[in-house]
């Protein structure tokens, strides 16, 4: 106040700036500010910009916010990438997006997670759609009803498709068999499934085998097992696990037909509208086609055309070698053929399809061979 009631008594603008030790913009300044708003002008000013030329709009941001509020499980990658083929044009990084729904209470800061080194497993590589399928229970949970549900998930290691979610009422072979049955109609048949060494895909018997798992090499499939105790093999799948469990089961439905209706809706988003980071934020529908091996209408044979015969195997599992006694293999290879081959020693080898079971020993004993790597 003193230095403008100084300036306007017609002292000097230079000499007062000296006397204050301010520039003369500074005075300039001062002047320009009194002159237009008085005592308040003096006082100190916001230096924050009166125009940001980058800041998102108001509607982009309540866009972005609805969005994630009907989508409250996708990340800023996923909307921005599903709002800009909606709207045609490029929203702000995905960066600027986290930063706005943090702002809005609508996330949380991530703790930073180690990453560990992938280690080689021996397990298949998928190159292509169908290479590899992975199938698993994802864990039980109890309905509205108080009944459990046990869903059964399928995919597509390659593409990520979800081939098949389907709620059970229990583990059970016969209708895991069914399920598998739809979908290779649908799909066609993969070259290798995967699985972990669980009820119904695999058994402690002969070889690991099941059931189920003998239906799939009748069908030209590998099976392949993930080690005891290392989900992370498995680990696209075990991904989807988690985005299924978080979008689909809480709440549970209120029964197991309801939440049926909940899977084949998560399916569909998953599948066509979910944009995947690991896929260039594609679509897993965009990616997976059908495999041109179709289902077939009858089971194929076993060749065994390198084997002195084949054998089929009881109802109750067992084989009957040349009218010797009966040599016991297993309940999941009842009703298969099984082919023999004398060795030279005298014994003789069982195998079924490209697996080699075990020896039928001179004294009639079954020796069992031990399974070895992933792969069946």
């Amino acid at each position: 106040m003193e230095f403008m009631a100084r300036l306007n008594a017609g002292e000097r603008m230079t000499d007062l700036c000296v006397e204050y030790g301010v520039s003369r913009k500074t005075g300039h300044k001062l002047q320009r500010r009194y002159a237009e708003l008085g005592v308040r002008g003096l006082e100190d000013q916001s230096r924050a910009p009166k125009h940001i030329p980058h800041k998102t709009p108001a509607e982009v941001v309540e866009l972005l916010v609805a969005e994630r509020k009907k989508y409250p499980n996708w990340g800023p990658k996923k909307l921005k990438d599903v709002l800009e083929q909606r709207l045609g044009r490029e929203l702000p990084a995905a960066s600027t997006i986290g930063g706005i729904l943090f702002r809005r209470g609508l996330t949380e800061r991530r703790k930073t997670r180690l990453r560990h080194r992938p280690r080689p497993t021996g397990l298949t590589v998928a190159e292509a759609p169908n290479d590899v399928w992975c199938v698993d229970y994802k864990g039980q949970f109890r309905l509205g009803d108080q009944s459990y549900c046990y869903p059964l998930t399928i995919t597509d290691q390659f593409s990520r498709y979800l081939l098949g979610c389907d709620g059970m009422a229990a583990i059970d072979e016969d209708e895991a068999r069914d399920s598998f049955e739809l979908i290779f109609r649908e799909h066609g048949l993969p070259s290798v499934m995967r699985s972990d060494n669980g009820t119904p895909f695999a058994s402690t018997g002969l070889a690991g085998l099941s059931k189920l798992s003998v239906y799939w090499m009748r069908l030209g499939i590998t099976p392949e097992r993930i080690r005891p105790a290392h989900p992370q093999e498995n680990g696209r799948h075990e991904r989807m696990h988690r985005t299924l469990k978080r979008e689909t089961t809480r709440p549970p439905r209120k029964n197991l037909l309801q939440q049926q209706e909940t899977f084949d809706a998560f399916r569909d988003q998953f599948n066509n509208e979910r944009p995947h980071e690991a896929l260039d934020m594609k679509r897993p529908a965009e990616v997976y086609s059908s495999s041109p091996r179709p289902y077939p209408d009858v089971l194929p044979e076993p060749d065994y055309s390198t084997h002195d015969d084949a054998i089929r195997v009881t109802p109750r599992g067992s084989i009957y070698l040349y009218r010797r006694r009966q040599i016991y293999l297993g309940a999941a290879l009842a009703g298969q053929p099984v082919g023999i081959r004398e060795q030279e020693d005298g014994r003789w080898l069982v195998s079924f399809m490209q697996i080699d079971l075990g020896h039928v020993e001179l004294n009639d004993t079954f020796t069992p061979i031990p399974q070895t790597g992933t792969n069946v």
